[in-house]
């Protein structure tokens, strides 16, 4: 199956546009990770970018986006378990069963001075 230049220019091309869109995505995340949005919004907005990210090389890089309806059902199962992932942590503050760590008690050492005549 010998492909013509056109279509191996075209692959390339392919390639060279998701390679620069990672980059300025990775460049956008780190700019983002300057920005307080707090705790959990910075770990959504993070998530969200890194999606972003997976499925540029999921459809190119694993040739997935010829796979129509088999990227829909990938892409579902994912969109579920990041927003699993996203309610964890509430789940796990609202845990009453859950004992709160206390952190040991200093030790306090006395030094005794024998005075020596």
């Amino acid at each position: 199956m010998a492909e013509s230049a056109a279509e191996v220019q075209k692959h390339i091309r392919t390639y060279l546009v998701v390679f620069v869109a990672l980059g300025g995505l990775t460049a956008l995340t780190v700019a983002v990770s300057f920005i307080h949005f707090g705790t959990a919004g910075n770990i959504a907005v993070a998530l969200i970018i890194a999606s972003v990210k997976a499925s540029l090389v999921a459809a190119v890089f694993m040739h997935l986006i010829s796979e129509k309806q088999f990227i829909y059902g990938v892409l579902s199962l994912s969109a579920f378990f990041f927003l699993l992932l996203m309610f964890v942590p509430v789940l796990v503050h609202d845990d009453s069963t859950r004992t709160k760590w206390h952190p040991p008690a200093p030790i306090v050492e006395t030094h005794t001075v024998d005075h020596v005549s």
